[in-house]
């Protein structure tokens, strides 16, 4: 593993250059190699515990993408045109509750933890929800999932920038009737899994109509 050396210029190029994109060039494609590079970026994003409460569906089947377009509103120009389109989903409750087999599963297979260590990790862990948080309602947990997930999110929209390459979150969607589609048609527990967002990849069909605004430096940072 080598010490990154990518230029900060390089760096704030790419998130000046990236913006949400309403409409994609339905004629370009992303490569394999690329969207693979940009989900490893999610894969290797980090969460809070390192629990990883997230599970991605690249969605490419076109009727798949028709079903999505009347409980999705803001997505049905992306899912016409993006050359890749992906569900965000975080886990719920039977999950991520601390005492899951899936967090146990984590602690024992995944990061391979001794006994000794999984014991503390889930006192720390079971504290965190019950105490620190305050997370005792399948909605703050599903809550708490998302904002991990939405970090994954973020990296990949960035690496994605970085090789020049565009995207588009969206949040659009009627909550309620996407997960019944989730679960009717894509065959996905909704038990376990909740939609967070859905994003699109592709690359513009035309320049953003206006430059990137945003509030001043000094107003959004305070130095103590």
């Amino acid at each position: 593993m080598n010490t990154p050396n990518i230029s900060k210029e390089e760096i704030l190029n790419a998130f000046q250059y990236r913006h949400a994109t309403k409409e994609f060039d339905d004629t370009k494609k992303v490569s394999d190699k690329d969207i693979n590079f940009i989900m490893k970026t999610a894969n290797l994003s980090p969460s809070s515990f390192g629990f990883e409460p997230w599970h991605f569906v690249v969605v490419q089947d076109k009727e798949l993408r028709e079903l999505l377009k009347p409980v999705a509103w803001g997505a049905p120009l992306k899912l016409d045109t993006a050359s890749h389109f992906i569900l965000g989903l975080s886990m719920k409750t039977p999950m991520t509750k601390w005492d899951s087999e899936y967090i146990m599963h984590i602690m024992k297979d995944v990061k391979q933890l001794p006994k000794d260590a999984i014991e503390i990790y889930s006192k720390f862990y079971r504290e965190f929800q019950e105490s620190d948080f305050n997370l005792d309602t399948d909605k703050k947990l599903f809550d708490w999932a998302s904002k991990q997930t939405y970090i994954a999110l973020a990296n990949m929209m960035t690496s994605a920038a970085l090789i020049g390459i565009d995207s588009c979150p969206i949040e659009g969607f009627h909550e309620e009737k996407t997960e019944s589609l989730l679960k009717e048609r894509f065959g996905i527990d909704t038990d376990k899994y909740g939609l967070s967002y859905m994003v699109a990849f592709g690359y513009r069909k035309a320049e953003p109509p206006h430059a990137k605004s945003r509030r001043k430096f000094d107003e959004i940072v305070t130095w103590k």
